[in-house]
């Protein structure tokens, strides 16, 4: 299984981020940006990155949460207070850094994704409605029709204007109301997208060969 490694990254216009990241053993296939779920980066989230390493991509975890700790795992009451202080713009520019650090390696836009799970499934359909990349996964993101925090916008307000191809996987036990106007929302926008509805089964075996065949489809 692929190592993670985790170091302080700055741009030469001084911007600076904490990054996670791990190396596939052969070719690269492409580049994906993982962002993590509320709690930081945990096992979840690892894991996500190693598999991802494993099947060829060069990943890299942007740390959202500022300060000394970076994004390193927390509690739920924690989680909660960290979220709130997150807007548009901040989520962004760590994207953005990792984008960079991605490109660093030699990959163009086009042969780089995002995918979150949770929080990070939001905040990838944000970045897909704002940056022009390769394709993005949304893995049971949150904050449908409220929005996760004061700065962050409501999923559906931004779902029309994705501008890369964009899919959204769902447990089938999330509600389906909710689901189904993020779909219609995301259908309205002059891109391909997709929102499916998988088993929860450990692992989620059926989520993940649906995010990994959505990446080999559009990153080329």
């Amino acid at each position: 299984m692929a190592q993670t490694r985790t170091e302080d990254f700055r741009l030469d216009d001084g911007r600076a981020l904490r990054l996670t990241y791990a190396e596939p053993d052969g070719v690269t296939r492409g580049g994906l940006v993982v962002l993590h779920e509320a709690r930081g980066i945990t096992e979840t989230t690892t894991g996500m990155v190693a598999g991802l390493a494993g099947e060829g991509w060069l990943v890299v975890v942007p740390h959202l949460y500022p300060g000394e700790a970076g994004s390193a795992e927390i509690g739920h009451d924690e989680a909660r207070d960290k979220v709130s202080g997150l807007s548009g713009e901040s989520v962004l520019a760590a994207t953005d850094i990792g984008f960079a650090w991605l490109a660093g390696h030699g990959l163009a836009a086009d042969r780089i994704g995002v995918i979150g799970f949770e929080l990070g499934g939001s905040v990838a359909l944000v970045v897909a409605a704002s940056r022009d990349i390769g394709a993005a996964v949304t893995v049971s993101g949150g904050g449908i029709l409220e929005p996760l925090s004061d700065g962050l916008p409501a999923l559906i307000e931004v779902a029309g204007e994705l501008r890369v191809p964009w899919l959204g996987l769902y447990r089938e036990d999330s509600d389906v109301a909710t689901v189904e106007k993020l779909r219609e929302a995301a259908a309205s926008a002059k891109i391909a997208t997709d929102v499916v509805r998988y088993r929860p089964e450990p692992g989620a075996p059926e989520a993940w060969a649906r995010a990994l065949n959505w990446f080999d489809a559009h990153l080329r």
